[in-house]
């Protein structure tokens, strides 16, 4: 009997052969226990994320939905949506972003050289403890411009946040999270006493129309929510991303060789890394109308997961699918990857450039580098899938 549970273990530590099942066997797959319908192949998923009115993000994103309560625009529908949006995206302009490359590149070489200069070339650590957590939490501190007062308990508060394995207190969880919304309340409060010249406060003074014609600006807890999610979303994605690319490059030398020669190849190198084996596998939406598909039908109402995870291996949308290629076209298949139309995500170029920055200079300064991944760790998660532990020894510094 063909059974999908994201929370079994077996489903954890190998998602893929089961994915060729549903895709060939149930492309419409319904858990009747669990309360949830699922998409596999590829063009299904992409049809659902370009349909946000028939399927809505309001009633969350997870199986369980949880987070539909929450302020988050993950799961807020038009016309909310798009003033919510309007009002976030200006910390994503071009000119920041181009100002946050320099900060990325500087970043990554520090915390490696720092790394080599603890372990040497053959001492043994956790990639994902030591770099590839560090990393993006650095770069999304910058880029909310929280103040460096803050830094270290956001990181303590983070690290708790997006903990993984065996050893996980859901309670510590809990607390780390509402600790975090509330520095960002707190300084919410602050800058709207004070306005400065940072973020908070551009964030605070900014006001846009929306298609009611009224004038909108964010509230306190609302700035507090963006912060959290966008610092959840952006560490997220790039940490479980680099360790993932990491072990493909492991299972497929060539590919690394291949790299390692031709820089040129870098950019879509990570489009492949996310097709490969995507940090996110599962987006949930909820049908605001019956949808009839291959044959069967999904009533109004119910939640439906679109399984990012089996639709960048579909065979019917991508050759040899099950392999690892740098040189594979993929870039105009990323809308799976990270949303597509009101939902795409904000973070898209960021978080490539993040993961596409570690790999070049982890590359450049130690290109024999190796990674375990018979030891990693993982924990069974119900939509991200990455390592919670990768060791790795860094091997000799380039010539």
């Amino acid at each position: 009997m063909l059974t999908f549970d994201p929370y079994d273990r077996e489903y954890g530590l190998d998602p893929y052969p089961l994915y060729t099942r549903l895709r060939d066997e149930a492309p419409v797959y319904h858990n009747p226990g669990m309360k949830f319908w699922a998409l596999t192949r590829f063009e299904d998923v992409l049809n659902a994320h370009r349909d946000a009115k028939l399927f809505s993000s309001a009633g969350g994103v997870t199986i369980e939905g949880t987070e539909a309560s929450m302020p988050f625009l993950i799961v807020k529908d038009q016309p909310e949506h798009t003033w919510s949006k309007a009002l976030v995206v200006k910390l994503f302009s071009r000119p920041r972003m181009i100002a946050l490359d320099a900060f990325i590149r500087t970043r990554a070489g520090e915390l490696l050289e720092a790394l080599y200069d603890k372990h040497g070339p053959n001492g043994e650590f956790d990639f994902v403890a030591e770099f590839t957590v560090p990393l993006p939490l650095s770069v999304i501190s910058e880029l909310l411009g929280i103040p460096e007062e803050y830094h270290d308990e956001i990181h303590h508060l983070s690290n708790i946040t997006v903990s993984r394995g065996p050893d996980r207190d859901m309670n510590a969880v809990a607390m780390a999270t509402m600790r975090t919304m509330q520095i960002y309340m707190e300084l919410a409060a602050d800058r709207r006493a004070n306005p400065r010249d940072d973020v908070v406060s551009m964030l605070i003074a900014e006001e846009v129309q929306g298609e009611d014609g009224a004038k909108h600006r964010l509230e306190d807890h609302e700035i507090a929510a963006r912060f959290l999610e966008m610092g959840f979303a952006g560490h997220e994605t790039v940490a479980k991303a680099i360790p993932n690319g990491a072990m493909a490059f492991h299972h497929f030398p060539d590919e690394h060789d291949r790299l390692l020669n031709d820089r040129s190849l870098l950019r879509n190198a990570v489009d492949e890394i996310l097709r490969f084996d995507p940090p996110s596998q599962l987006q949930g939406r909820t049908t605001t109308s019956d949808v009839m598909l291959h044959g069967v039908t999904i009533p109004a109402g119910e939640k439906v997961m679109l399984v990012t995870g089996a639709a960048t291996r579909d065979p019917r949308t991508f050759e040899n699918a099950d392999r690892f290629d740098v040189t594979r076209p993929v870039s105009d298949y990323l809308s799976v990857f990270f949303g597509f139309g009101i939902h795409k995500c904000l973070g898209v170029h960021l978080a490539r450039q993040e993961i596409a920055v570690a790999f070049d200079e982890l590359l450049t300064r130690f290109p024999n580098y190796r990674v375990a991944p018979e030891r990693a760790t993982r924990a069974i998660l119900s939509n991200v899938r990455g390592v919670a532990t990768l060791p790795i020894t860094l091997g000799e510094r380039a010539a």
